[in-house]
């Protein structure tokens, strides 16, 4: 039984690993076509029909290309800040269940690598420990503009940890539990019992900070190409820097299950639609929302984001934790 369980947890490893990996070069497409469409532009066309190569011929292109390290950049650092932001983006992924149950070959099968009664609790704090992979890269590089995004990474770490935190406080307050698969069970009763319903306000505050947590227009302060090149990245190259960005989209896609789960009802039936097939249109809608929101908000200076989070946002969430406790009391 322990072979097994084994065997099992590294087989759901690798694959987690595999499809998000394959996946996030994916995603890269469909931005580019989603930006296009919305800009009046054809977007990528040449490589293959509709251009659909592309991520072939990006992908040849990153292993490729040269690997180089900046003379004067602290080398250990410098290598290993890519590996912290893409490894922490697919072990985060470890305590999140993405589907129901189901059998296969007379075997059950649970899509979850680590069910552990603090899944929500894992996730967020092993994403927040991602940031510190811009950070050291910004810092260890020899460019200023580097170090000025790995400034921003810190402030953007401070800032929406704290409304990410407080605004996921009101549902696990009516929920009791820290688990993933209990919050998805307590929503279990369909459409009307979806969290969003008691706590909008929460959600719209875990949203916001979701797209600070990705580096999301109009929170991409950590690579602002119009102000510091690009940021944190500007001296990679390569798979080095490819491991960032695919560790960027794979933030994406755990962002988008984690508040599929929370708010939206997870991977419960929704009327005549199986749970499986819901939970992949619910994250396939917010994947589209945060495409949709980098073709149409601005960026916003480092500044705005602290005074939007410290003075509107965590203001709200407290406020928010007040009203959901009353409630409970009464």
């Amino acid at each position: 039984m322990e072979t097994g369980f084994i065997i099992e947890t590294i087989i759901k490893a690798i694959v987690i690993l595999a499809v998000f990996s394959a996946i996030a070069g994916f995603t890269t497409y469909i931005e580019r076509k989603i930006l296009a469409f919305m800009q009046r532009r054809l977007g990528p066309m040449n490589v293959g029909p509709q251009g659909v190569l592309q991520i072939a011929a990006d992908g040849i292109k990153l292993f490729m290309k040269e690997d180089f390290v900046p003379q004067n950049a602290a080398r250990p650092v410098f290598k290993i800040a890519p590996l912290i932001t893409a490894s922490t983006a697919f072990i985060a992924m470890s305590a999140v269940p993405f589907f129901p149950e189901f059998e296969l070959f007379g075997y059950t099968v649970r899509p979850i690598l680590s069910d552990i009664n603090v899944g929500i609790l894992f996730v967020m704090g092993v994403a927040s420990v991602g940031l510190y992979g811009p950070l050291l890269g910004g810092m260890s590089s020899a460019n200023k503009w580097s170090l000025l995004g790995g400034a921003r990474t810190a402030i953007q770490l401070l800032s929406y940890e704290v409304v990410s935190g407080l605004a996921l406080l009101a549902p696990l307050m009516l929920v009791g539990s820290l688990s993933l698969i209990d919050i998805n069970a307590y929503q279990a009763g369909g459409f009307s019992d979806w969290l969003i319903w008691s706590q909008p306000l929460a959600f719209v505050l875990f949203l916001i900070a979701g797209f600070a947590e990705t580096n999301r227009t109009p929170f991409d302060l950590l690579e602002h190409e119009a102000e510091i090149v690009a940021g944190y990245a500007t001296e990679y190259s390569g798979m080095r820097w490819g491991m960032f960005f695919i560790g960027e989209y794979a933030n994406l896609f755990t962002i988008s299950f984690i508040v599929s789960l929370i708010f939206l009802g997870g991977f419960n039936d929704l009327w005549f639609i199986p749970g499986g097939l819901a939970i992949i249109l619910k994250v396939m809608v917010l994947i589209f929302f945060f495409l949709w929101t980098r073709a149409a908000w601005p960026h916003i200076r480092p500044d705005q984001l602290m005074w939007l989070c410290w003075k509107i946002l965590m203001p709200l969430a407290v406020i928010n934790i007040l009203i959901t406790g009353f409630v409970m009391m009464f």
